[in-house]
């Protein structure tokens, strides 16, 4: 599977993919709005299907969509959380 970076950059950077975990029961899923137009909306009704399995979701919103998310709220998600989804949405 290949993967497209969309920030913008002349020579995009190389990386492998993340290994995906087996499952999510047991580990603490972390939702970044991005703060896109109804990624909100995106993450409230995922959040309500990942509820309904039982499993634990903490949100985080960057203040704009236009920058990266600050160092600190990247640094709290690591620490909060096993794995992220990120609200991309227009």
């Amino acid at each position: 599977m290949q993967l497209l970076d969309p920030t913008n950059e002349i020579q995009p950077a190389l990386r492998p993919g993340t290994k995906r975990p087996a499952s999510l029961a047991g580990l603490t899923i972390g939702f970044l709005d991005i703060a896109k137009t109804r990624g909100d909306v995106f993450l409230d009704s995922l959040q309500q299907q990942f509820a309904a399995l039982g499993l634990v979701v903490k949100r985080y919103a960057k203040p704009t969509y236009a920058h990266p998310a600050p160092i600190a709220l990247q640094q709290q998600i690591a620490l909060d959380c096993d794995v992220v989804v990120e609200a991309l949405a227009d």
